[in-house]
């Protein structure tokens, strides 16, 4: 089978072009009003001595926030720089263009304003506090780049917490579109997911939660082999151990199989990567896979096996990180559209039914397309996934209770459409495009 590769620059020409705008605009987002100032008289409704009075309603009523201020569409992307992309522990400095990156995504693809705030602390507990602290402010926190397996437990102590919503991208984000793809892919080769046989590579945050959704989703356990750099996890194995990959013990592998990806990969229908940027998987090994296998190598930027490589060493469909290939793994086609529909509905917490209902309306609107080999999953471009994704959490969110607003699933499609396309409006109007091309 061949493959289209979509590549057009080269890396270092993408950094330098990259390095040059973030030089010229100094940063990628900014502030802009969302009420109209005509004269000095709209001073006295925006600040004194008009503000006095939303003030006092709110103290009256601290659910009165919601209403009057923009705290029900503002989250924070909290980062400390520990693992920044595939650069590792460059600091909160470093990271802060990411987290400006992605904020910006979260305004484009979701109408949700988010303020970057990278922390200079790599203390856990400090963190809880800091976001605990600064959580007036916000309606929701989206956790970035933090290394593991510290981000699985302030996630969890986070959710526990907070009543609004916490999502950690590497790891709910990452896994959501992952199970979208997985979906479409199965469809496509006829395979059921009480049948296939499974393989993650990595145990980071993205390989945890690969194996948690798959077991919500219906795949059997017993059907799954997880592997650090160690090799196989299995119940009682004594090295390199966290409370986390005990889990992964408890949940996969009953009959304690030992060896690395090579001996893991003999039979296997699927293997889901997320781990050290390559390439580094050979061929052969993928040759030991099942006919119509599935390969998703998710690692950045250079994936664990090129997609050329694994298809002609037989894998039926392949899908990466990169927007390169065909079937990017893209983890923006998650968040913006997540918590749009969290927001929506004011919900309490972003739990597990939002999440595979989000996974399950991306995998819906690529079938509505047409499945092809090289299409499992909607392009970040496509305008149809956000409207409907936000309104599949939005209606999850109501359902399994954790919603303050009961909204109808329309209305928050129709109000994504209009945010997305108010802000593309926006960015047309200060960007012509004469300035674009030059």
């Amino acid at each position: 089978m061949s493959i289209i590769i979509r590549k057009k620059k080269a890396d270092s020409e993408i950094y330098r072009e990259a390095l040059e705008l973030h030089k010229k605009y100094r940063g990628k987002i900014q502030m802009i009003s969302k009420v109209p100032f005509k004269s000095y008289d709209d001073l006295a409704l925006v600040y004194t001595p008009g503000v006095a009075e939303p003030c006092r309603k709110i103290a009256e009523n601290p659910d009165n926030v919601w209403e009057l201020t923009n705290r029900y569409n503002t989250i924070a992307v909290v980062s400390d720089g520990t693992r920044v992309l595939g650069l590792g522990d460059i600091g909160p400095e470093a990271g802060l263009p990411v987290m400006e990156g992605k904020a910006l995504l979260f305004k484009l693809f979701g109408g949700v304003d988010a303020v970057p705030l990278v922390i200079d602390t790599k203390d856990p507990e400090k963190i809880v506090e800091l976001v605990k602290t600064v959580q007036p402010s916000f309606g929701g926190f989206n956790l970035e780049d933090i290394e593991s397996p510290k981000c699985f437990y302030i996630l969890e102590t986070l959710e526990k917490e907070l009543q609004i919503p916490v999502w950690h991208d590497d790891q709910q984000g990452t896994a959501l579109v992952t199970l979208a793809g997985l979906i479409n892919a199965l469809k496509l080769v006829g395979k059921k997911k009480e049948d296939v046989k499974i393989v993650v590579m990595g145990a980071g945050a993205a390989g945890y939660s690969f194996v948690k959704f798959l077991l919500m989703y219906g795949f059997p356990g017993k059907n799954i082999l997880i592997l650090d750099s160690v090799g196989i996890i299995y119940k009682g194995r004594k090295v390199r151990m966290n409370p986390w990959k005990e889990k992964l013990a408890e949940w996969t592998n009953p009959e304690g199989i030992r060896g690395g990806l090579d001996t893991a990969l003999e039979g296997a229908d699927v293997l889901l990567a997320a781990s050290a940027p390559g390439p580094w998987i050979p061929k052969q090994w993928i040759k030991k896979m099942a006919d119509d296998a599935i390969v998703f190598a998710e690692a950045n930027p250079v994936p664990e096996i090129l997609p050329e490589d694994a298809l002609d060493a037989g894998a039926k469909i392949v899908a990466t990180g990169r927007s390169d290939y065909p079937n990017q793994i893209n983890n923006v086609l998650g968040f913006p559209a997540v918590f749009r529909g969290a927001l929506d509905v004011s919900a309490k917490t972003i739990n597990d039914k939002m999440i595979v209902a989000a996974a399950e309306a991306l995998a819906r609107v690529a079938e509505e397309k047409g499945l092809r080999h090289d299409y499992i999953i909607p392009k970040a471009t496509e305008p149809e996934w956000a409207p409907e994704e936000a309104a599949a959490v939005a209606k999850a969110a109501v359902e399994s209770g954790v919603a303050r607003r009961k909204v109808d699933p329309d209305e928050v499609r129709e109000n994504t459409r209009k945010l997305v396309e108010a802000h593309m409006k926006i960015i047309n109007f200060l960007f012509p495009d004469k300035e674009k091309k030059g």
